[in-house]
Parts: C-alpha cells; sequence; structure tokens
C-alpha cells in the first residue's frame, strides 16, 4: 500500500483545515520539530553525514502525519543554494556542514511555531535584505526570525531558548541534532506528565479533535455551496422564465412550444440616433440603465415576461410561458400605460429639459417560444406575431400606444374598459392596410400621461430634437464656462486677500525684547 505525502510548508500555511489550537496545538508542533531532528540524527550518524538542503520545502507529511525528510543527499551533484535557511558562514562562503543544519532546523522550527512566512520578521520583508543583513550584519546585531520571549507562556519559553541556540552566530555554540531530540523528547514526556494521559489516549483525543474539525469544514462548506447554488439559480430565473430553468435543471432540455395567442410589446426610443450622436458612450449606457430599471420596476406589478433589450429596443411578451386566458392582453396594455405615465416624469442627466419620447407597439395572435443555443441561451419567440408587433412600433407615433385589432378584440372579451381610439387604415411591412388604434387609457383609473405631439409635428421631431439637444449643450457650455470664470475671480480675490494679510503683517510694529544689566527681560516698541 502506498501512502500519499504532502509538502509540510502547505499544512502549515493551510490555517482552515488545520487551525491552530486544535489540531494544530502545541504538543503536536512539539512532535513535528522532534520528527525532523530524529531524521537529521539519523542522517548525520549515517554515510550521508550532512544534509546541505534542509528547509520546510523538503519536509514532507505522510497520511499518519509523520514528517520525513526528502533531498539529503543532493549537496554531492547539486551546487548549495542562498536562501533564508542557509547558515550566515555558508552565505559568506560557498559550503555545508552539520552546524548548518542544525541552523536550518531553527528556522524551519520558528516556522512551526509562529505559522507564519519564512524567517518572519516585523522590521524586514524583502527576502533579499534579509539575506544581506544575515551574510554581513555589519555594525548591528546579526538579524534572525521574531520569537518574543517575554510574551512566551513558560512552556514555550524552553523550545524558544532551544531554537535561539540553535540559529547562534557561533556555529560551535549550536547544539547538534542528538541534543535537540533529546530536549524535545523531553518536553514531550513533560507535557504527557502534566496532563496524566498516555500515548494511546492522546492519539485518540487528537483523532477526536480532527474529527470534530473536519464536521465543521463540512458543514461550512456545505453552507458556502448552497448559497453559491442559489445565486446560480437567482440568476438563472432572472435570465430565463421560471419553468424553464426548472426543466432545464430537471431534464437538461426544453421543448419548444406553440402558443394559441400571446400578446407582445415592443418599443423603442425616437431620435434615438441622433440622442447617440451628442452623448458619450458613458452618457448613453447611463441613460438606458437608468430607463430600463425604471421599466423593470413596472414588470413587477404585472402578468408579464421581459424576452430582450437590444439598444434601445425594449420587448415584452405576456400568455408565455405560463397561458393566462386571456389576461395576457389586459396586463401588456396596462404595463404600457404604466410605462408611458413613467416617461412623463423621466429627465436625462446629461441633457437636461430634453423629453425623452418612445413608441410603443402592441399586437396579439400565435407564436412558437423555446430556448435557442447552448452558449449564453435565450428563450426566443418565433412568428409572424413577433414580426407584426415590430410593424406596430415602427409605424406609430412618439408618446403613443399603437394597438392592433386583434389586440382590441380580446380586450372587447374580458371585463376591462379600456379607452382607444381608432387611427384608420395603417400599412404595415408584409401585411398590407390594417385598421389599427390609440390605446389612451382604462376607465376607472387615472393616467398622467404625457401629451404626444399632433401628427402633423411628427415630421419635424426629428429636427426639432437636433437643435434643442445644440442648444442644450450650449446652454451647459456656457455654465460651465462662468463657474470657471466665478472659480478664477474667486481665486485672484483670495490671492488679493492673502497679499493684504502680507502687507499688513509687514506693517504691525515690532516687539524687540532687549537683556537688561541683571539678565532680566525688558520689552520695547
Amino acid at each position: 500500500m502506498t501512502s500519499v505525502s504532502v509538502v509540510f510548508q502547505f499544512v502549515l500555511n493551510d490555517k482552515v483545515s488545520y487551525p491552530e489550537g486544535t489540531f494544530m496545538d502545541w504538543e503536536f508542533k512539539i512532535s513535528v520539530m522532534n520528527d525532523i531532528a530524529k531524521g537529521m540524527s539519523y542522517l548525520h550518524s549515517s554515510d550521508i553525514q550532512v544534509h546541505g538542503r534542509l528547509k520546510s520545502t523538503n519536509c514532507v507529511v505522510d497520511n499518519r502525519m509523520v514528517v520525513k525528510l526528502t533531498d539529503f543527499g543532493c549537496n554531492t551533484f547539486l551546487n548549495p543554494g542562498r536562501d533564508l535557511w542557509t547558515a550566515p558562514e555558508h552565505l559568506r562562503k560557498q559550503g555545508n556542514s552539520q552546524k548548518g543544519d542544525v541552523y536550518s532546523f531553527a528556522i524551519i522550527a520558528q516556522e512551526i511555531v509562529l505559522r507564519k512566512c519564512t524567517f518572519y520578521t516585523k522590521c524586514c520583508s524583502d527576502r533579499m535584505e534579509k539575506l544581506s543583513w544575515v551574510q554581513d550584519p555589519g555594525m548591528m546585531m546579526y538579524l534572525r526570525p521574531d520569537l518574543d520571549l517575554d510574551a512566551a507562556s513558560e512552556k514555550e519559553q524552553e523550545v524558544y531558548m532551544l531554537i535561539r541556540s540553535c540559529w547562534d552566530e557561533d556555529p560551535e555554540k549550536r547544539p547538534d541534532f542528538k541534543k535537540v531530540e533529546n530536549s524535545l523528547g523531553k518536553i514531550i514526556s513533560a507535557i504527557h506528565n502534566q496532563d496524566n494521559e498516555s500515548y494511546m489516549d492522546n492519539l485518540i483525543r487528537r483523532l477526536q479533535m480532527y474529527s470534530r474539525n473536519l464536521e465543521h469544514l463540512v458543514e461550512e462548506r456545505t453552507a458556502l455551496y448552497k448559497a453559491e447554488r442559489d445565486r446560480a439559480d437567482c440568476l438563472n430565473f432572472m435570465l430565463l422564465p421560471g419553468p424553464v430553468v426548472k426543466s432545464l435543471m430537471e431534464t437538461g432540455g426544453v421543448e419548444p412550444e406553440l402558443y394559441d395567442e400571446v400578446t407582445v410589446y415592443f418599443s423603442d426610443i425616437v431620435g434615438f440616433t441622433t440622442l447617440c450622436q451628442y452623448s458619450t458612450p458613458m452618457e448613453v449606457v447611463d441613460m438606458l440603465n437608468e430607463l430600463y430599471n425604471g421599466f423593470d420596476s413596472i414588470l413587477d406589478h404585472h402578468d408579464v415576461y421581459k424576452v430582450e433589450t437590444i439598444g434601445d429596443a425594449y420587448m415584452v411578451a405576456s400568455g408565455l410561458p405560463r397561458r393566462n386566458g386571456n389576461r395576457h392582453a389586459v396586463d401588456i396594455c396596462r404595463m404600457a400605460l404604466d410605462i408611458l405615465e413613467f416617461l412623463g416624469t423621466f429627465q436625462l442627466k446629461h441633457l437636461p429639459g430634453i423629453p425623452l419620447w418612445i413608441r410603443i407597439g402592441v399586437h396579439s395572435g400565435p407564436c412558437a417560444a423555446g430556448v435557442v443555443g447552448v452558449k449564453m441561451p435565450r428563450y426566443c419567440l418565433f412568428g409572424d406575431t413577433i414580426n407584426t408587433a415590430s410593424r406596430m412600433e415602427s409605424t406609430g407615433h412618439p408618446l403613443r400606444i399603437h394597438v392592433s385589432q386583434p389586440t382590441i378584440d380580446i380586450l372587447q372579451r374580458t371585463d376591462c374598459k379600456f379607452q382607444y381610439e381608432i387611427r384608420g387604415d395603417t400599412y404595415l411591412k408584409g401585411r398590407g392596410s390594417e385598421t389599427t388604434y390609440w390605446l389612451t387609457g382604462e376607465t376607472g383609473t387615472d393616467y398622467d400621461l404625457p401629451s404626444p405631439p399632433t401628427t402633423e409635428n411628427v415630421q419635424r421631431l426629428q429636427h426639432d430634437l437636433a437643435h434643442m439637444i445644440l442648444t442644450c449643450l450650449e446652454r451647459r457650455s456656457k455654465s460651465s464656462m462662468k463657474r470657471k470664470e466665478m472659480l478664477s475671480v474667486r481665486q485672484r480675490k483670495d490671492m488679493k486677500e492673502q497679499e493684504w494679510d502680507t502687507e499688513s503683517e509687514c506693517e504691525r510694529p515690532e516687539y524687540l525684547h532687549l537683556a537688561s544689566v541683571d539678565n532680566t527681560l525688558s520689552t520695547f516698541l
């Protein structure tokens, strides 16, 4: 049976799977240092004699949480590296020694105790600067990692003193690994004697702590997974209808459906090209975002489904994917009236005073619907009803709701009393001349609708809109120039005031303090 080993540095850095004070407690840290010391003691007494490349990245942990050493013997064919685990004497003169391994062990021990980065010091964070200080301390004391002996507890002080002796500047003062192993063994025995527990009791206690920690991690990760799943579901329900999302989640596909009767709404902005010509891209995006946010909030109060937006075109349908009888025409018409009322109070932030006009077209009839595509799937509608609704919008007038005869027929089958006026025969591309209507309101409901322009003025709207925008921009330019002039006048005034203050300070009498014979200060004007 093979065992999988993990680099011990990953275990030290993983404070989620191995939290401080539970599984990774003080006794476990001492046992890890003892495992490294035992391995190094064996290497030094073997024919290999020197490791030469001891570092935390060369220590691995097996599935029994026992630390083992790797990369020993590589110093015979690899040049010794210059890194934070290298002893000062080997930074100054290339080579390796058993005392150098003891120094490397001390650096690893500090990583284990603090569970921070290698050679952690508050005074310095740059790796090359640390190496230069260790190699050439100069007039200052030699640099070593942080170990706060004063703040350490009684059980920690003994280990801290051992680590400090292992990274002593004088290699001869460093203990060998036999002494390190004996010292750590005594510390572990003392801990067991204080707790009055056997080795098996200690092992069982550790396994229980590890099991509880894993249960806590599973609960935490499960909660995070559920939260992310809910967020993904909410996003899906915003992009696609609810029944379609459920079908995709259950079966992985959506069967297309044919609807006998639905009502489709189209609208677009009159003179949108002209508005874009005199606006920056960010101003156009902000305008559409603010406008469509208002439209979307109106949709929440009606049984309708927003199909899509393409530029300034806004498409909504009712009667699908959930069939609602004759209510689809009622909901679309009420929604159109609410949108028109909202538009009466809507103001362009970057073009104050410029009115925003839209054309609205509504038509009812059969259509097919389904999800098309794999990447960025969309719930699309197909059929002549969609084309006719688009024609109703394009042949309409600004601030008017252009309604077809089939939609009027459906409204007359309901109890709702909508107000409309006949427009007459209108030519629709692909369908010929048909009788169409203007929807003006609903009996019993007071809509504050904006006044639409007359039929005679519709042809002049584009020219008038461009002229109004140019006038607004000119007025805004003059206003900004006036503000700049006022600001410059104020700045000149402040500068003059400062000059007056300086001159007045120069004209103020100076008080001279003269020393008298008795060394007291006398003041003369």
